[in-house]
């Protein structure tokens, strides 16, 4: 048996392996950058738009308060056409 050559063989296959190993670590890594580069632009975006819903939703509560007030406004709006009535024909 020649064991310098099985020893080369043995060397050249843990060598390959290696290589292999070293290109796989690589590309995870690259892979893992990209990845938390893309969640950082993600969660930022995300942000962007809570805000902007935010504002939506600010705008949207003061639209209902407005309305409210209009909503009483109106269904006062009888009673004091009544009232005005009245003053003017003198009946009141």
């Amino acid at each position: 048996m020649d064991y310098d050559a099985e020893i080369r063989d043995l060397k050249r296959r843990v060598g390959e392996l290696e290589g292999g190993f070293g290109f796989l670590t690589n590309q995870v890594r690259d892979v893992h950058r990209d990845l938390l580069g893309f969640q950082q632009a993600t969660e930022q975006r995300f942000d962007s738009v809570d805000r902007r819903f935010d504002k939506l939703d600010q705008k949207v509560d003061r639209l209902d308060g407005r309305m409210e007030n209009l909503d009483a406004k109106v269904d006062a709006l009888p009673h004091a056409l009544a009232e005005t009535m009245r003053e003017v024909l003198g009946k009141g």
